[in-house]
């Protein structure tokens, strides 16, 4: 059984652009962080409702990825109902420049339409 990628990141058997990647792939990943450098820290529902396609299953998955990869923290409060708080860690916050890349790579590029 191969170890994930994320676990690589000390070796990583690959060039430099492969493992950077290898922390915001997929469909989500990216976008969970966007919303995290643009809005601060958010609830997990707040971040449900900035992402409407996305399933409460998949929105758990990959903070709990994101987490792990160091790029996000997440903070439980102990009190009824539970309120969890994500926040981008300082390498998160790295991740910056680059994910503003990409939004203002799509603005020039990319016709996007408002989802009613």
């Amino acid at each position: 059984m191969s170890r994930p990628r994320q676990k690589l990141t000390n070796k990583f058997p690959g060039c430099p652009v492969e493992a950077a990647l290898s922390f915001i792939d997929g469909k989500w990943k990216g976008v969970i962080l966007y919303h995290l450098m643009v809005d601060g820290t958010l609830r997990f529902n707040a971040l449900r409702r900035r992402l409407p396609s996305i399933t409460q299953r998949m929105l758990t998955k990959q903070l709990r990825e994101l987490e792990e990869a160091g790029l996000l923290s997440r903070t439980v409060f102990p009190v009824v109902p539970p309120r969890v708080d994500y926040a981008l860690t300082p390498k998160g916050e790295s991740l910056r420049s680059v994910i503003m890349a990409l939004k203002n790579w799509g603005d020039e590029n990319v016709l996007c339409e408002a989802i009613a």
